[in-house]
């Protein structure tokens, strides 16, 4: 096993540092004990070297478990419908496939921090094979947008910044969006998107080669074919229908809910401690809305190589120390929505 690459490892203001130092310009170590009996000065004070070095170190089976997970929860909704046909099954398969497409969607995210596996080769090749291009994503160009995130969180040229700046909105205007999301209609415009840039045609931003596009959507295309091909093996070729209709429905709109959570209505923009949010979720939530740890932002900003399965320990020796008392943190998903519905009609 080893660490994280260091070149990543990347405090939320954009500076780079090595893994195995406290993310700090200090010389020197402080210990958590230390750290506890006094007024700390930021998060890098409470965390040690030695603490680091676990938090960002990879291991490889726990990636692995995973990816299985999520597969294993998308053919156990699969299995649902087929023993047990009839609309409440094919409603519960497609919200839980909805959310395991965001599952998948998160490891490519780990693998885009290189922080999936320790082999970088087989990190790249996992996080689009197994994750990225069933799910028609792509974890090198998504590399190079999400870094600029991290390095610009809050600035002009955060990429991610439209995603949170309009809200809050009005409950009846974030009702539009879920429905927008529910049938169909915010997926068929990220279908268009996504077509137009692996073709070659978008402008701005997400311009890409035409040659990267079609072998990211040969990916698309090879992926998807093998999964129906099982399906169809197995005597439930529709039952990929259900793959697809959650693409265009559950998937948009757990996204969407993952992108107002972790940036939108923040208290301070200039803080770091602030300007991103852990949202608490219940086990319900993790398995519904928040797989493989997503839920923990503010942390992801604070060290954004540690894996999401290290998340909640470094969640927890901060809180423990003192560090998360003002920080952004919201109880559930359904406070977030509260909060993002909360402008007056």
């Amino acid at each position: 096993m080893r660490p994280a690459d260091e070149s990543l490892v990347r405090s939320a203001d954009g500076e780079l540092h090595g893994p195995l130092e406290p993310v700090s310009a200090r010389g020197d170590e402080t210990s958590p004990a230390a750290a506890r009996t006094a007024e700390p000065r930021s998060w890098r004070d409470v965390l040690s070297r030695q603490e680091i070095r676990e938090l960002v170190e990879i291991r490889d089976w726990r990636a692995w478990l995973s990816i299985a997970a999520d597969w294993g929860l998308i053919g156990a909704a699969f299995a649902l419908v087929a023993v047990w046909p009839n609309p409440l099954s094919v409603a519960a398969a497609i919200l839980v496939i909805g959310s395991r497409q965001l599952g998948l969607a998160i490891l490519m995210h780990d693998g885009a921090h290189r922080a999936l596996l320790e082999s970088r080769a087989l990190n790249d090749w996992v996080a689009n094979w197994l994750c990225a291009y069933p799910v028609w994503n792509d974890v090198h160009p998504y590399r190079h947008y999400h870094l600029q995130h991290h390095a610009k969180t809050w600035t002009d040229e955060d990429p991610d910044l439209e995603l949170a700046n309009p809200f809050p909105i009005t409950r009846a205007s974030l009702t539009r969006k879920i429905w927008r999301d529910l049938s169909g209609q915010t997926g068929w415009k990220r279908f268009r998107a996504i077509l137009n840039r692996d073709l070659g045609r978008s402008r701005g931003r997400v311009r890409r080669d035409f040659g990267a596009g079609l072998q990211a959507l040969h990916g698309v295309v090879v992926t998807n074919a093998v999964l129906l091909g099982l399906l169809a093996a197995s005597g439930h070729a529709a039952l990929y229908l259900l793959w697809v209709a959650a693409w265009f429905t559950t998937y948009s709109l757990v996204m969407r809910i993952r992108s107002i959570a972790e940036h939108a209505m923040v208290p301070d923009v200039a803080d770091e401690m602030k300007n991103t949010r852990t949202t608490l979720a219940r086990w319900w939530e993790r398995l519904l809305i928040a797989p493989n740890r997503v839920n923990f932002h503010l942390e992801h900003h604070l060290l954004m190589t540690v894996p999401h399965y290290n998340l909640p320990r470094l969640h927890r020796m901060l809180r423990a120390r003192g560090v998360l008392e003002d920080a952004c943190l919201t109880e559930g998903y359904w406070g977030v929505l509260a909060l993002a519905a909360s402008k007056p009609a």
